[in-house]
């Protein structure tokens, strides 16, 4: 009885490798209700298992999604045009931000120019003012 246990489980684990790499070889995602199908057993046997579960966990994590197997180089080519697209945007955006400050250190100054203006010319009046009223 023991033996035809352990000649079970050990029939099952073989699926279950099996299964795990025609997943892989399809470019399909390894988790573990994919092995337990493509397999035939349980979820119980594949969550139990010293050797199984952890490899599928570790292949789960690290799985690309379907389809990415099939197109590398348009991963990489998106990847590359997006990175373009960042860096031509940061660049935009720096100039823009040094014409804003630009902009804004001249308004400083113009607003600093009037209100000396307004001084000379509040002074001027109240000296006016004061004369006019000693005569």
């Amino acid at each position: 009885m023991v033996a035809a246990a352990k000649s079970k489980s050990t029939r099952k684990t073989a699926d279950a490798e099996q299964a795990i790499r025609r997943l892989l070889k399809r470019g399909e995602r390894v988790t573990f209700q994919a092995v337990q199908r493509e397999a035939g057993v349980s979820h119980a046997f594949l969550y139990n298992h010293a050797e199984l579960r952890p490899r599928i966990e570790r292949l789960r994590a690290t799985a690309r999604p379907v389809g990415a197997a099939t197109a590398p180089d348009s991963d990489n080519t998106l990847i590359h045009t997006l990175s373009q697209q960042i860096i031509e945007l940061k660049k935009q955006h720096r100039t823009e931000v040094q014409a804003l400050r630009d902009a804004l250190e001249q308004a400083h100054g113009e607003n600093l120019d009037l209100r000396r203006q307004l001084t000379r010319q509040g002074t001027a009046t109240n000296h006016i003012a004061s004369i006019a009223e000693t005569s």
